[in-house]
């Protein structure tokens, strides 16, 4: 059986994700039966999902189990409508699970190795390509908007109003004036989700997807790779290449980004200062433009 990497047992830590990180390498030998595969390497891992190198009967692939959430439930839906077009292709998969067979791409080459106008033209490509029609989704960014316009001010009051009251108010008004369109979006598209393939040279991997607006997919692109912005100003050139690069529209882009700087720095000021004070700087580079 595969040894559970232990860096990854400690992301996970209410008592029901331990039981289930207790249960992995049996849930990976059941599926190594039932697929006929071979173990090939040792386990690695992102936040929420353990990815095991296998080999089919003809070709290298990898195991990837992932803590049940929500924004991992339609993964498989996205990857079997894309079907290997500009993302990692799917072999096979247990949905209710959460357990995936799929093609194994080159771990050790991700977006963050190219220099940044190529990672953004390659990134902004894709995101383009996968904007699809979306099918019938868990989640849809109409329903995550809504929802925003009670969230937003109650994590805002909870917290002690450490946000500043204009940045609530603009991020809710925005939501209230959104009329999302119904396009499989990835909320989680960045530069290491991106590796190189041998079918393509890059495809996009462990998306998180729902119906929605393309635009709402870009931050993502902004907070990875932030150390390399050098003030208000480069943060916003990023967003604007992104969406040339991806045909969006740049005040719509400017709007969901910003929505969802202001709930990300909501959502880290508990845990993460040093996240909390990037989404702030994200923000307020789009409100002060």
């Amino acid at each position: 059986m595969i040894s559970v990497p232990a860096t990854f047992a400690a992301q996970l830590r209410t008592a029901e994700q331990r039981r289930w990180v207790a249960a992995l390498p049996e849930l990976v030998e059941r599926y190594v039966r039932r697929w006929d595969l071979l173990l090939d390497g040792e386990p690695m891992h992102g936040y929420s999902g353990l990815v095991v190198p296998v080999r089919t009967a003809d070709r290298p692939a990898v195991l990837k189990l992932s803590w049940p959430h929500i924004e991992a439930r339609d993964e498989a839906v996205a990857l079997s409508i894309w079907r290997g077009a500009g993302a990692v292709e799917l072999l096979d998969h247990d949905e209710e699970q959460f357990v995936l067979l799929l093609e194994r791409l080159d771990a050790d080459r991700d977006l963050t190795c190219e220099p940044i106008d190529d990672a953004v033209t390659i990134a902004g490509g894709l995101l383009r390509r996968l904007a699809v029609p979306a099918p019938r989704l868990h989640r849809s960014l109409a329903e995550q908007a809504e929802r925003w316009c009670t969230e937003l001010p109650a994590e805002w009051a909870r917290l002690g109003n450490v946000v500043p009251a204009g940045m609530i108010d603009r991020a809710v008004g925005l939501c209230r004036d959104m009329r999302p369109a119904a396009l499989l979006v990835n909320e989680d598209l960045h530069y290491l989700n991106v590796l190189r393939g041998t079918r393509e040279p890059w495809l996009v991997i462990d998306p998180k997807v729902l119906a929605g607006d393309p635009e709402f997919g870009v931050i993502p692109l902004l907070r990875n790779r932030f150390q390399e912005f050098d003030g208000p100003a480069s943060i916003r050139r990023r967003l604007e290449a992104v969406a040339d690069v991806a045909e969006l529209n740049l005040e719509l882009t400017m709007a969901w980004t910003f929505i969802r700087a202001v709930d990300d720095w909501l959502y880290f000021l508990p845990e993460s200062s040093r996240d909390a004070a990037m989404a702030a700087e994200i923000a307020t580079a789009l409100l002060r433009r």
